[in-house]
């Protein structure tokens, strides 16, 4: 069984996580809240799991809107 490829979307703060996932929600954007993966940042948090073929479209939609500080991949 194939799985899809996903990235992750990170961000500084919650604040900054709940403003994106709003915006993505608004725009139809599929995404999912998950927890930060350990291979990634051993920080507490959360960040936005968003389908590789879909990062333009989230890029997008928050660019000017809310930073992030960087993108993983699943």
């Amino acid at each position: 069984m194939e799985t899809e490829p996903f990235i992750v979307l990170l961000f500084s703060s919650i604040s900054h996580t709940l403003k994106a996932e709003k915006i993505l929600k608004e725009l139809g954007i599929v995404h999912k809240l998950i927890p930060v993966p350990r291979h990634i940042s051993s920080d507490c948090g959360v960040c936005i799991r968003v389908a590789a073929d879909r990062r333009g479209a989230a890029e997008s939609a928050l660019q000017g809107r809310v930073n992030w500080e960087g993108i993983g991949l699943l």
